[in-house]
């Protein structure tokens, strides 16, 4: 039971590490707003998998990761789950990329306000994680509060909608390959470099400028993009591998929060009396549902509930 609580801890402070310096990632891709959104997305996928080989060197994993990657090969359904969540992160990572860039910074924050609901609901029809009566109620909060954002804007938001379902679902395909994070992120990376080397190769007419040498701040922005993708990407997969899926997803709101306060107070987006309304609701369900599951919330549970967990324990 203790190493138990003590998974739980490590996954719970491992995804929220993660949440948080993705909520603070505007601030980095600001910096080279002058490279096209796409060129920033190559060198991103590129120096990922260059800093996690790093890394695999370093703790001298190398041969292991051969190893473990060339049995991922011989099992089919699980080389096809990390290839999809290779797309879906890297669909991720564009829109993300391109909105902050063209200035939708609270577009995203809505984004991945959404994308809670969205692990819920995978991890509920996939996963078959089941939500207590309180948690029900948390959910159906939040979701009031992120229609109310949606159906203000008077227009469909497509960029959250997209950050929202592509992370959604690399998360549940996380779950389902069960993979270490140093193996995961490697191979997800390895996958998708080739077609990012190729890309830069037909955009720039020589390595030299695909790689910015001419300025060396870009430069070396761009080679920092692997660093700052892959920690965040390590302890969110160490995260869900120890904690549920709508844990996680509930997780994900100190990342909007953080990306919320950017594009309000740094970047001068607008922010109305709905945003507030919205962001009270689920800041509540939030807080509802880290509560859910105590001993106060569950004698407070409707009376039939609270036989049913007498007829079950």
């Amino acid at each position: 039971m203790k190493n138990l609580d003590n998974e739980q801890t490590i996954g719970i402070l491992s995804g929220a590490g993660a949440y948080f310096l993705w909520g603070v990632l505007p601030l980095y891709w600001k910096l080279v707003g002058s490279v096209p959104s796409e060129e920033v997305l190559a060198h991103r996928i590129i120096w990922s998998f260059v800093f996690m080989l790093i890394i695999l060197a370093v703790l001298r994993k190398i041969s292991s990761f051969k190893g473990e990657l060339y049995a991922i090969f011989r099992q089919p359904k699980k080389l096809m789950a990390i290839a999809f969540a290779s797309l879906f992160i890297t669909i991720n990572w564009f829109a993300f990329i391109w909105a902050v860039n063209h200035d939708h910074v609270i577009q995203t924050s809505l984004g991945y306000y959404i994308n809670p609901l969205i692990s819920v609901l995978l991890g509920i029809l996939f996963l078959k994680e089941r939500l207590s009566f309180w948690q029900l109620i948390s959910f159906l909060l939040a979701t009031i509060g992120v229609l109310n954002l949606v159906f203000r804007f008077g227009e469909i938001p497509w960029v959250s909608l997209i950050l929202a379902m592509s992370f959604g679902l690399y998360g549940l395909l996380k779950k389902k390959a069960r993979l270490g994070a140093l193996t995961g992120l490697t191979i997800e990376t390895l996958l998708i470099t080739p077609f990012a080397l190729i890309y830069l190769m037909t955009v720039r007419s020589s390595v030299a400028d695909a790689l910015y040498v001419q300025d060396s701040v870009i430069f070396s922005l761009l080679l920092g993009a692997g660093i700052v993708t892959a920690v965040p990407l390590l302890l969110f997969a160490s995260g869900a591998n120890r904690i549920s899926l709508s844990m996680i997803g509930f997780l994900q709101y100190i990342a909007p929060t953080l990306m919320l306060v950017q594009g309000v107070f740094l970047y001068d987006e607008s922010f109305t009396s709905v945003h507030v309304v919205s962001f009270t609701l689920i800041w509540a369900a939030l807080i509802l549902f880290s509560f859910a599951r105590t001993k106060l919330f569950r004698r407070i549970e409707p009376p039939f509930l609270q036989r049913k967990h007498s007829l079950e324990s």
